[in-house]
This record gives structure tokens, C-alpha cells and sequence, in this order.
């Protein structure tokens, strides 16, 4: 049989980069649909004695313990008759309306049933949905989150690459493992090297959540973002949890003086195969209800780990954008995603970060890899430090404040040695495995773990196991710091520790400044009501944007 003759572009065409991405026709029965699906519920409400009976169709007695946590606890009675009786649509012009406040905008979204919610979204196109992403974010002042890891878990190249991550702005980085054992090292790592960067910088260790607690309590760590939630009964209990299982662990951090936000994202319930048949946005504001419900201050959300499964149907972008809407137009500080690799092409995965971007939240990455992806151990990120002038270049070109910094190779070069220098120290006060000379200078001017020669993981592991038997904390750190004498480093961990006590990092969509000073929605809160208003850049910050290393100034030429 003669072989059929091909189009030459659309040979060309069918060797882009984008044809190596899975894409799937809208699968209604197993979730696959991104919103609006015709299996999600019609919203509705009645209230009986202070009590709702019946939410969306579904009377109390028949509520699954989803329903029953956000009928409970995530709806603002109060304001539920009024908020109920508007139209989606009249609801969806007053999110994009600059001339109706943002408190006024949350009041209504809190009176809304799951359903009503979704369905306010589905009238909301893109650019409608940025421009609401702009206004209701909760902090006036947009941020940042960065990546730390390694694939070999290398703690001399973690606290090089945490310093250099904070001096480049990032307000939180996080870091997980490659081998569980090592985690202990890995988040002393990360509490060095980033108050070495930057003092103020909150830090992770994202692992199971009793031992990010434990290792929270012994002040390694600030922060804990990785307490998920799922919008099917079924995924839950497939975790071991409940609604007021999570509840009850938020409200352990917070009495531990730690930060924590829950995680979510649209396509969890489908990758997991228990989507119920309903849209991936409704199930998501499931979650972000039961968030708000829990009394947390915030949600790591934006598809996260399952980012491949909206990115496959059509309007699945749209989808994780609106999420982040509703999370912030219920309150709530939005760590909104681009975290996780999903395509291969580079267009694709630049626009799906640009909603966040153009818009501003109060984390635009939930994780923004500060290492080459190979060395990143969350799967791989959508933007890694190998695109890190590109993303200046993006700040730059559309006077954007995207949470990054400008930064000179030798100041670089001068904390990343600092951080190595401080960790060697620590390591010898608490008789560590040796971290050498040799190894200080490869991490100083390393790119990834390919660049520095390995440890000797078995007595790194004894290290890591002695750290937590020993009852090595904060307390110690800053010790061994001020005896090796990095008194300066050890002062920034310890302003670290005080935070726990006056809690004011506790406050919603909070970032610690270098000075110890707190800025969360509470003295920052987001004013925008058209031009000219809300979060403006400085003249400072607009001058640091602009002038890019490798720009040619007009005086050199």
C-alpha cells in the first residue's frame, strides 16, 4: 500500500515540543472536566435554626463529611440569604468591578454555597479572572517561594543554594528529600543557609506531617504547607483523614507558633481515580472551603502536583486560575501553584504562569525551583534557576513585581561561600561528619549536585539520626553558630525562634522582613480599587527591576 503524502508543515508541526504533552477530550464520568461539569450539583441553601439542612441539593441527613464540614463550619450563615439570592452573574461583575471594595467582594463569597461559587467562576473568562486575581488578592505586596533541594541531598550544597535563594528575594524556600533519613539535615541546611540570605526568609521540610511538626517544634523549620486536602470523601479516607483530622493538626502548628497552610489543587480526585463525576474546579472549591473552615490561613493551590491532569482538557488553565481566585476572594493567603513541571513546551508553560504573574498573589510560585530541575525532587518545577534571568527579564518588560531580585555574581559567589563556611562550623560544633575545605569552595561556585563531590551518606545518616535522639534544636544551632564565629548568622536564626512566641507569622499571607518585622494581610491588606490604587512599586523596587546586570547602560556606551 503506497505511503500516504504528508503536509510538510504539518510534519514540522507534529515535532514541536507540545506534541510530546497529553491532551484528552472532556471525560465527564471520571472528572475529566475542568468546570462546569453537567454532574455538579445546582447550588441552593435552606437554613433552620441556625443551621443549614440543605446545601446544594443535598439535604443534611445525606451529606458526606465534606458537605457536612463546610455546611458546619465554611459558610457565613449571616450573610448566606442575601449572598445566595444574587446571580452568578451579578456576583462575577462585582469581582471584576474596581469601584466594589474587596472586603465587600469577600462578604458576599462567604455567603456561598460550593456550587455557587464554582458556577460564579465558570462566568469569568480569563482576563476577567486576573483582573479579580488582582483585587482580591489578600497582602497588598506580591512574594515569592523557591525550591531547595538536591538529588543527592547534599547539605554543604542545600545551604549554598538556600542562602542564594534568599538573597535572590525568594520570602520562603522549601526543600524536601531524596532519601527520607537525610531530612533532618536537609531543614538544618535551609535555616542556616537562608538567614545567611536573607534574615526573615521562612523555611520547610516538606515530608509526613507528624515529623514536619516534630521538626517544626524543635525550631529547624518556620513554615509547613503540605497538609492536603481532597473534595471526595473517598480520596480522604484513602489518606487516613478526615476534615477535622486536618483541623485538628492545624490547629497543633498553631499552637507551636509555626505557620502552616493546607494544599489542594484541581485534578487530585481525578489523578486518584475518585472524582465522583463532578468538575475539577467544584471539588477544589471543596477543599478551599474546608480550608477556611479549618481556621488556616492559607492554601498552597494551583493544580500543584496534579497540574497534568487539568493541562490535558480544555480550559484546565482556566480552571487553576480560578482557583486561586476563589481561595483569595474567601480570605484566604494563596501560595498559587507553577510549582510542578506539566509540558514540554516552553510556551505552554509560560503562559500558564502568567495569570499569577500578571495578576500578583501573595506567593506567585508555591514553589519555584532555585536549583537546575535535576537536582529537584518535587518532580521538577516549571520555572528552575536555569530560567532565573528570563523571569527578571519578564519583571522587567511588563513593570511587574514578581517577588525576584537582580543579584551580582560575586555577592552570589560571597553568601553562597558564607552559608558553607557557617554550616562546616555547625557541623564541627556538634561533631558532625567533617564538611572540608574542598567541599566549600565546589559548593560556592556549583550549579547542581553534578558539581561537587558526594558525602559519605552512611555517617551523614548517623548525623541525621543523632540530630533527633540527641534533642538537637534551634537553641542549638544558634549556639553552635555564635562558637563558630558566625554571631551574625546565629542572631538571624534566633530572631527566627522569637516569631514563635509573639506569633505574629500566624496572621494571614505573613512574611518575615530582614529587620524581624511581620507583614501579612492584616498590615498589608490589598486596597486595589482601579489605578493608581492598592500595591504600587517604589521608586527602590522599580530601579532594582530595571537594571538587569546585562543591560547596556547608556554611560558604558
Amino acid at each position: 500500500m503506497p505511503k500516504t503524502k504528508r503536509n510538510k508543515r504539518f510534519e514540522v508541526l507534529e515535532n514541536r515540543p507540545v506534541h510530546k504533552d497529553g491532551f484528552i477530550g472532556e471525560w465527564v464520568d471520571v472528572g475529566l472536566y475542568a468546570m462546569g461539569s453537567p454532574n455538579d450539583p445546582k447550588p441552593s441553601i435552606k437554613i433552620e435554626n441556625g443551621r443549614v439542612v440543605e446545601m446544594d441539593g443535598v439535604r443534611r441527613e445525606d451529606f458526606n463529611m465534606n458537605e457536612q464540614f463546610v455546611a458546619d463550619y465554611a459558610i457565613d450563615l449571616a450573610m448566606a440569604p442575601k449572598a445566595m439570592a444574587m446571580s452568578e452573574q451579578e456576583i462575577a461583575h462585582m469581582l471584576v468591578d474596581i469601584n466594589v471594595p474587596r472586603t465587600e467582594c469577600t462578604k458576599i463569597m462567604q455567603g456561598l454555597t460550593p456550587a455557587k461559587i464554582a458556577g460564579v467562576m465558570d462566568k469569568l473568562d480569563i482576563a476577567e479572572i486576573i483582573l479579580a486575581m488582582h483585587k482580591m488578592r489578600t497582602r497588598g505586596k506580591p512574594g515569592n517561594q523557591a525550591h531547595i533541594t538536591s538529588a543527592t541531598d547534599n547539605p554543604v550544597l542545600l545551604v549554598a543554594d538556600a542562602a542564594e535563594g534568599a538573597l535572590r528575594g525568594f520570602l520562603e524556600v522549601e526543600t524536601t528529600v531524596a532519601v527520607v533519613r537525610y531530612a533532618p539535615l536537609n531543614a538544618l541546611s535551609l535555616l542556616i543557609g537562608s538567614q545567611t540570605g536573607r534574615p526573615g526568609t521562612l523555611t520547610q521540610c516538606s515530608l509526613e506531617e507528624a515529623f514536619e511538626l516534630q521538626i517544626g517544634m524543635r525550631g529547624l523549620t518556620a513554615y509547613a504547607e503540605t497538609i492536603s486536602v481532597y473534595g471526595t470523601e473517598n480520596v480522604f479516607i484513602d489518606g487516613d483523614d478526615t476534615p477535622w483530622s486536618k483541623a485538628f493538626l492545624a490547629s497543633c502548628y498553631a499552637s507551636r507558633g509555626l505557620k502552616m497552610r493546607f494544599t489542594s489543587g484541581t485534578g487530585s480526585e481525578v489523578q486518584m481515580g475518585a472524582a465522583e463525576g463532578k468538575s475539577m474546579l467544584y471539588l477544589e472549591v471543596l477543599c478551599i472551603m474546608l480550608t477556611k473552615g479549618a481556621g488556616v490561613q492559607g492554601l498552597q493551590n494551583g493544580s500543584i502536583s496534579c497540574i497534568g491532569v487539568p493541562g490535558a482538557v480544555p480550559s484546565g488553565l482556566r480552571a487553576v486560575a480560578a482557583e486561586n481566585l476563589v481561595t483569595t476572594a474567601l480570605d484566604l493567603e494563596v501560595a498559587s501553584g507553577n510549582d510542578q513541571t506539566f509540558s514540554h513546551s516552553d510556551l505552554r508553560r509560560t503562559a500558564r504562569t502568567m495569570p499569577q504573574f500578571f495578576a500578583g498573589t501573595d506567593f506567585v510560585f508555591s514553589g519555584y525551583s532555585g536549583v537546575p530541575n535535576y537536582d529537584n525532587m518535587f518532580a521538577g518545577s516549571n520555572w528552575d534557576i536555569e530560567d532565573e534571568d528570563d523571569y527578571l527579564a519578564l519583571q522587567r518588560d511588563f513593570k511587574v513585581d514578581g517577588g525576584n531580585r537582580p543579584v551580582l555574581e560575586a555577592d552570589v559567589v560571597a553568601v553562597r561561600n558564607k552559608a558553607a563556611r557557617a554550616l562546616q562550623a555547625v557541623y564541627r560544633e556538634l561533631g558532625f561528619p567533617p564538611i572540608t575545605d574542598e567541599e566549600v569552595e565546589l559548593a560556592t561556585y556549583a550549579n547542581g549536585s553534578k558539581d561537587i563531590t558526594p558525602r559519605n551518606i552512611p555517617e551523614d545518616l548517623k548525623a541525621a539520626e543523632r540530630l533527633l535522639k540527641e534533642g538537637i534544636n534551634g537553641a542549638s544551632v544558634v549556639k553552635a553558630l555564635a562558637k563558630g564565629g558566625f554571631e551574625d548568622i546565629a542572631k538571624n536564626v534566633l530572631m527566627m525562634l522569637k516569631q514563635r512566641i509573639s506569633g505574629d507569622y500566624l496572621q494571614t499571607s505573613s512574611w518575615v522582613a530582614k529587620d524581624g518585622y511581620v507583614w501579612s494581610a492584616v498590615n498589608d491588606p490589598n486596597t486595589y480599587t482601579g489605578p493608581g490604587t492598592g500595591y504600587q512599586l517604589s521608586p527602590e523596587r522599580w530601579e532594582e527591576i530595571k537594571n538587569i546586570p546585562w543591560a547596556i547602560r547608556p554611560e558604558d556606551v
